[in-house]
């Protein structure tokens, strides 16, 4: 079960008592080269992120438990490859380990990595209708393996009464297991990346049709 921050009216914690929480939040990154416009949304929406989490907390419950896609330690050794990775992600995890929450080893690296190369292949591009075919296809079921490792992890290490939260990419497909309550946080701040996206990528088209005339 899914819900949007915005959607849920004022829950109780006694009425999610001794179930298995976890709020599901959007890894969005931002490069370094990144125009100004996107980094102002992108620093806008983690400060919406980190307080609709603050909400969750007060009303359903403190974070327990912390998963974070790519990240394959746990603990301090986590935290430094998250540093690196996501510095915004990376304080919210470290705020919560200040106060008790536990940073667990969330993905298989090999997994990751294989599921990330043959990624990389498909974003390159093919000559070839069945080279294509055939990485579409490894590149289908390393993903499934990877997005099971994940939703065992969670499964594994999110008791009863607990709250995890997990920080993964859109588009994502893991399963979670039937018990465990879904919140997702979606801040408006969303809405606008999505926006901005969708605006730099029909502007992106429309210069490549004007060249090709």
């Amino acid at each position: 079960m899914s819900e949007q921050l915005g959607k849920i009216e004022k829950p109780e914690a006694e009425q999610f008592q001794n179930k298995r929480k976890l709020y599901l939040v959007p890894l969005i990154f931002c490069s370094e080269e990144a125009p100004p416009e996107y980094s102002e949304k992108y620093k806008l929406y983690w400060a919406q992120v980190n307080q609709h989490i603050a909400n969750l907390e007060a009303r359903i419950g403190m974070v327990n438990h912390i998963y974070h896609e790519s990240i394959s330690l746990a603990g301090e050794d986590g935290l430094k490859v998250m540093a690196k990775l996501n510095s915004a992600s990376h304080e919210i995890a470290k705020d919560k380990c200040q106060n008790g929450a536990i940073l667990e080893a969330t993905e298989d690296k090999e997994l990751a990595e294989e599921s990330m190369d043959w990624e990389r292949f498909i974003l390159i591009g093919f000559f070839s209708k069945k080279v294509a075919s055939l990485v579409s296809e490894l590149y289908v079921e390393a993903t499934h393996k990877r997005y099971e490792h994940i939703a065992k992890r969670i499964n594994e290490t999110l008791k009863p009464n607990e709250v995890g939260i997990l920080f993964i990419r859109e588009g994502h497909l893991v399963q979670f297991p039937s018990d465990i309550e879904v919140f997702s946080v979606s801040p408006p701040a969303l809405d606008d990346i999505h926006r901005w996206q969708r605006d730099r990528l029909s502007e992106k088209r429309s210069e490549e049709k004007d060249e090709r005339h």
